[in-house]
This record gives C-alpha cells, sequence and structure tokens, in this order.
C-alpha cells in the first residue's frame, strides 16, 4: 500500500500545478503576440495579412503534431460548430480587432486591456452555474481588475486619446470572455486539447481569408525583404504554443482562471513594449503589477483549497450544458 500513496502525490501535486504552468506559459506568449504585431506594423504588413498568415502557419504545427499524435481534430456537426464560433470569438474576431488597434493605441494598451475579460468571465460563470461563489477566488479577479483598471485610466485620460480605436479595442475582450464561457460549456465530449486547438486554428484562418476577399482587404505580404517572413514564422511558433496552452488551461482550470491569461500577459508585454518598442511607461506600472499578481495568486488559491466535493459540483456544473443540449437534439431526433 504505500507505494500507491508515494505513487499518487506527484500525480496531485501536478494536477494542482499545471493549471499555474499553462497560464504562466500562455500568457507570456500572449503578451510577447501583442508586441509582434507592432513590429510586423512597423514592417508594413496590415494587420489581416499578418493575422492571416501566422494563423494558418500556427495551424500547420499543430495539425502536424496531431498527426504525429495521431489524434486528429474530429469533424462532426458538433466539432464543426465548436470550431468555428470559437474560433470567430477567440481568435480571429479579437485578435482581429487588437492588430488592427495597435498601430492607434500602442501594443502596451493593448497588451493591458487583454486583462480585462476575468470579470465579464466570472460574473458569466456564476450566472450560468459553472462556478460557484468563493470569496478568495471573487477577491482575485477584482485585484486583477483593479491592477488593470490601474495601468489602463491614464491610457485613457491622455489628451491626445484616439477614442474610436480604443473602444473597438474594448470590444477585444468582451468576445474573448464570451469565447471563454461558450469553449467550457460546448466543449465536444471525448475530444483532447490537441484535437480541438487545430481545428480552430484551421476555422480560423478560413473564417480570415474569407475577410481578406472583401474590397479594402488584402493577404498581402511584402517579399522585397526577409523581416515579414521572419517576424510571421516567428508569430506562427507563439500562436501555436499560445493556443494549444489555452486549451489545456481550459480543460485543467476552468474559463475564470484561463480569462486570467490576459493579466499574465500585461505583465510580460508592457515591458517589453517599453524596452523593445520605446513606448511610455504608464504611471501605476507597478501598482497594477503587483495587483495582477496577487490576483492571480488568490485565484489559484482558492482553487487549490476547493474540497473534492466542489470541485466535483464544479465539473458536475461544467457539463450541465453539454447534457442539456444531448437532451435537445435526442428530442428532435425522436
Amino acid at each position: 500500500m504505500p507505494p500507491s500513496n508515494t505513487t499518487r502525490l506527484p500525480s496531485t501535486q501536478h494536477a494542482k500545478l499545471a493549471p499555474l504552468l499553462y497560464l504562466l506559459s500562455g500568457g507570456a506568449l500572449l503578451g510577447l503576440s501583442t508586441n509582434l504585431a507592432k513590429f510586423a506594423n512597423d514592417a508594413q504588413l496590415s494587420a489581416l495579412s499578418f493575422l492571416y498568415w501566422s494563423i494558418s502557419g500556427a495551424a500547420l504545427i499543430l495539425m502536424a503534431l496531431a498527426v504525429y499524435r495521431r489524434n486528429l481534430p474530429p469533424v462532426t456537426i458538433h466539432t464543426v460548430e465548436y470550431y468555428l464560433i470559437s474560433a470567430l470569438l477567440g481568435v480571429a474576431g479579437a485578435n482581429l480587432l487588437f492588430f488592427s488597434a495597435i498601430p492607434h493605441v500602442g501594443a502596451g494598451f493593448v497588451a493591458l486591456i487583454i486583462t480585462l475579460p476575468p470579470l465579464l468571465t466570472y460574473v458569466g460563470a456564476l450566472t450560468l452555474k459553472m462556478e460557484r461563489f468563493r470569496l478568495l477566488r471573487a477577491a482575485g479577479v477584482l485585484s486583477a481588475l483593479a491592477g488593470a483598471f490601474t495601468l489602463a485610466f491614464h491610457k485613457l485620460s491622455a489628451p491626445d486619446a484616439d477614442y474610436l480605436w480604443i473602444f473597438l479595442a474594448l470590444v477585444g475582450p468582451v468576445l474573448l470572455a464570451i469565447g471563454n464561457l461558450y469553449r467550457t460549456l460546448r466543449w465536444p465530449v471525448g475530444v483532447s486539447s490537441d484535437a480541438l486547438a487545430p481545428g480552430m486554428l484551421i476555422a480560423a484562418s478560413l473564417i480570415l481569408l474569407a475577410v481578406g476577399q472583401l474590397p479594402n482587404f488584402s493577404l498581402h505580404v511584402p517579399t522585397d525583404r526577409y523581416l515579414p517572413i521572419v517576424l510571421i514564422t516567428v508569430q506562427a511558433v507563439v500562436f501555436a504554443g499560445q493556443f494549444l496552452l489555452l486549451f489545456l488551461l481550459q480543460k485543467s482550470g476552468g474559463p475564470v482562471l484561463l480569462s486570467l491569461l490576459g493579466s499574465v500577459g500585461a505583465v510580460v508585454g508592457v515591458p517589453v513594449a517599453i524596452l523593445l518598442q520605446g513606448e511610455t511607461a504608464p504611471e501605476g506600472l507597478l501598482l497594477g503589477i503587483l495587483l495582477i499578481g496577487a490576483g492571480i495568486t488568490l485565484l489559484n488559491i482558492g482553487k487549490i483549497k476547493q474540497s473534492p466535493s466542489q470541485q466535483s459540483a464544479n465539473k458536475k456544473s461544467q457539463h450541465q450544458g453539454k447534457a442539456m443540449t444531448s437532451h435537445v437534439r435526442l428530442g428532435k431526433k425522436r
């Protein structure tokens, strides 16, 4: 009997630490991604072309990984719906808004506003009974939001603020929050993270390809120099890692912890924008980062302190949406 206890302990510790590792790694890649978009704009790459080609490259990378693991994305009515809606909300729609806004509001500001989905996601999760109210986790969300608002306030009050692009950029977090909830509620039963991620990116690539056919949009990439190709290649690798980690975090940590990817992204993205992009450091940067860090800590403590019965109840509530959908479909068949 003792050997079984020693073998269970590492797996239990890994299960507790894995969501935090996914969060930190995925958030770091997200922060890097916003800065790469600023470099791409400086290299005369449009937001649409940069996003389309890098998403397509990431889809190829993850598809190759899925082939290697013999775990291809399943193609059913449910999964195709899942790929398309997830891609529209969390990939094509949100990122196109963010990347288009960066030349007007800066990479640092975009890195800040992607910290806003936690409150929307948390309220939605409570409303849909996907999450039970717990003081520590609520305090974590509020702390992270306080950090984000501390950093964003000075940007909004600047005399040269471009309010149109600020508003359009702020639509992105709303799409991300809805996407976080949708992916959890509609997660196809029995399908793994590394099968869903390439399916979603392929769908996002097709959506962006369709947008590129509209008037005044282009997927053109300058080929007279190497920098645009290098940036697209690096972004493709970043996207591949970011969205694979997103699904792993979604499965292990739930939609609320997932929504903190933006908070970690801001901690990475804002300093990079200041040091490498030459952007002005926002006032209250240190306080904002401390509040965001405290929020991440409180959310993780709140998750670890859940009792087994609470964890079981939360998992059960996350599957209620799937069960309800299944009953509706059975009723239609009858």
